[in-house]
């Protein structure tokens, strides 16, 4: 049977796996320091399952940052590379790579959830010809739309979202912000809603408040905060708020009825909080708008592989 690679390749790590009749196979996980480009990485990967390039028909590459031209550069990584080029060293036709960014292929891989994958944050049922949003925060933020075109086939809508102003929602919010201004000039949603970010967010904090930062890694402010410590307490639960305003917005933008799922890597984490959190108040806490959320469904994914999933939607779709 014709096998086909499939990549989801971020800031931390770069996912594999093989696409053989709508199914994934081999999924492997790999660090990008570990090689200078992509080409390298994909060919160790099919030398780890004794193949070569020449096994692959086609390939489609989920990347993170914006996919547009010859030269793709990773936002949150070293990595960059020319598509064509990239394509002889694979053996492929330049058509038969494909590229798509990374929260395409993550709004894709929603389709293919099974229920077991998400837990339920806000209850609601999901209008189908509606958008739905896709909000992740892992290395960095990213922000997907995904639309149905009829006849189980999928839109993904690429954007770069995670890179939105911070919203201000309460005087407290306005001081954390005058702290993160003041150490970053211009303040993305990106700068506390994704790993690093809940670092900056707990050692503003502590600035606002007087106090000694004295935890030195966002695990570290996670296992504090789920360990009872009140300042990391206080800053996970503004974290889960300011995802919340963040989705909030999306949705009020794309009247995205379709609901609303929370991916990446960081919130799973910490499930539990994140269920009793803020986030639900603060994603419909729109004035006027408020009754605009009811029956608006949010759901967090813990599926192992939605982006490879997505990318092998992608190729699907386009061939």
């Amino acid at each position: 049977m014709k096998l086909a690679l499939l990549g989801d390749i971020g800031g931390t790590n770069a996912r594999f796996a093989l696409w053989r009749a709508g199914r994934l196979e081999s999924v492997r996980v790999l660090a990008p320091g570990d090689f200078p480009g992509p080409r390298q990485a994909i060919e160790h990967y099919l030398a780890e399952l004794g193949l070569t390039p020449g096994d692959i028909v086609a390939a489609c590459l989920a990347v993170a940052g914006p996919v547009r031209g010859e030269h793709f550069r990773f936002t949150n990584n070293r990595w960059h590379f020319t598509r064509s080029k990239l394509a002889r060293a694979l053996g492929l036709a330049p058509a038969d790579l494909l590229l798509v960014n990374d929260f395409t292929a993550m709004a894709l891989g929603m389709t293919r959830l099974r229920p077991h994958e998400r837990l339920e944050i806000c209850p609601g049922v999901a209008q189908p010809d509606c958008p739905a949003v896709i909000i992740g925060p892992g290395t960095g933020l990213g922000v997907g739309t995904l639309l149905s075109v009829g006849g189980g086939r999928w839109r993904s809508l690429p954007g770069e979202g995670g890179h939105v102003d911070l919203p201000i929602g309460s005087p407290r919010e306005a001081q954390l912000w005058q702290v993160l201004f003041a150490r970053l000039g211009h303040v993305r949603a990106e700068d506390v809603l994704c790993g690093n970010g809940l670092l900056q967010l707990y050692r503003a904090t502590c600035e606002l408040d007087g106090r000694e930062a004295l935890l030195a890694s966002p695990q570290e402010v996670t296992a504090a905060a789920l360990a009872g410590d009140t300042e990391a307490v206080a800053v996970l639960e503004q974290f889960c708020v300011w995802l919340g305003r963040i989705a909030g917005n999306n949705v009020l933008t794309l009247g995205a009825r379709g609901g609303v799922y929370i991916v990446g890597g960081v919130v799973p984490r910490f499930a539990d909080f994140f269920k009793a959190s803020g986030f639900a108040r603060a994603f419909a806490d729109k004035g006027a708008m408020n009754n605009f959320f009811d029956g608006i469904p949010v759901w967090l994914v813990t599926a192992d592989y939605p982006g490879l999933e997505g990318a092998g939607v992608a190729l699907q779709q386009a061939r």
